[in-house]
């Protein structure tokens, strides 16, 4: 038979062979929105568009993206404190430079903040392991200094991993990682400093695919996260499940856009009562009080 390469981070298992178990309060399901605060380079590096850039600099996507952090943002914090809604808030280092109040104002709400590297305008997959883990040291030490405490989880710029990224982040102090969309429950990985957990981080209800990739309309994005609760929420009777919501403020937080997700997250509130809505980092603790890893 013919092997083919593998990772070796986890072995297979299918989500209806596995143990079962609630969430806090006897919860079925757990849902959590994960907000990306991204700050770019000027004329230089990566960054989505919305429309096909020219010559540098590019100020149309450039002023596009800056959108989110000057007016998206603040209008996505009004609506999550209308909604009492908590928020893992995955933030480039340069963040914290760059619109410091802005930050501040996801901190003082009790929001989780979560490593997303240094800024989208790089990728650590092309990077040497030295170069890497320096990139991981930076971004996690202006958090830590700023929020007074270590994150406990990551997800990389453009979900880039090189071989190592794994290993690296757990021997950075993580423990767990939101890059891996293989599953709807967490996965134990293995690294060569010890078990760091998967916790799912959609790629389906992630503006992103959705309406930067797939062209999707405000309305699309909206039922498809309305859709996908709903189906969820019925599977999770036979397991118990993790939904996250994956957004960023200068796609959803422009007006027309804003609106529709204001509509979706209005359903998904509608059950509370049902539903754990709560913080990836707060996934993480309840899960790893259940199991503590690999054997």
């Amino acid at each position: 038979m013919i092997e083919l390469p593998t990772h070796d981070r986890y072995d297979y298992s299918a989500i209806t062979e596995r143990p079962d178990y609630e969430w806090p309060g006897g919860k079925r399901l757990a849902v959590y929105v994960g907000l990306n605060l991204e700050h770019f380079a000027f004329g230089e590096g990566l960054g989505a568009e919305l429309a096909p850039g020219g010559p540098q600099p590019d100020v149309l996507n450039y002023a596009w993206r800056d959108y989110g952090n000057r007016v998206g943002a603040w209008r996505m914090l009004d609506m999550f404190n209308a909604f009492d809604l908590p928020v893992s808030v995955l933030a480039n280092s340069v963040m914290y430079d760059y619109a410091p109040d802005l930050m501040a104002a996801f901190s003082a709400r009790g929001d989780e903040i979560v490593g997303h590297g240094r800024t989208n305008s790089e990728r650590q997959s092309v990077l040497s392991p030295e170069e890497e883990e320096t990139l991981i040291h930076e971004a996690t030490d202006v958090l830590t200094k700023a929020e007074g405490k270590a994150p406990k989880g990551w997800l990389s710029p453009w979900i880039a991993e090189s071989r190592v990224t794994p290993d690296l982040l757990r021997k950075a102090g993580y423990t767990y990682t939101l890059n891996w969309c293989m599953d709807d429950q967490p996965i134990w990985m293995r690294t060569e400093h010890g078990p760091l957990l998967s916790i799912p981080y959609p790629q389906e209800a992630n503006d992103i695919p959705s309406i930067v990739a797939r062209k999707d309309g405000a309305a699309t994005f909206a039922d498809m996260i309305i859709d996908n609760f709903d189906e969820m929420l019925e599977q999770s009777r036979a397991q118990p499940l993790v939904m996250g919501i994956a957004l960023h403020p200068y796609l959803v937080g422009q007006p027309y856009r804003l609106r529709h997700l204001r509509r979706a997250l209005t359903h998904i509130c509608q059950h509370r009562e049902e539903i754990w809505i709560t913080q990836a980092g707060s996934i993480h603790d309840a899960f790893a009080r259940m199991d503590d890893g690999p054997v």
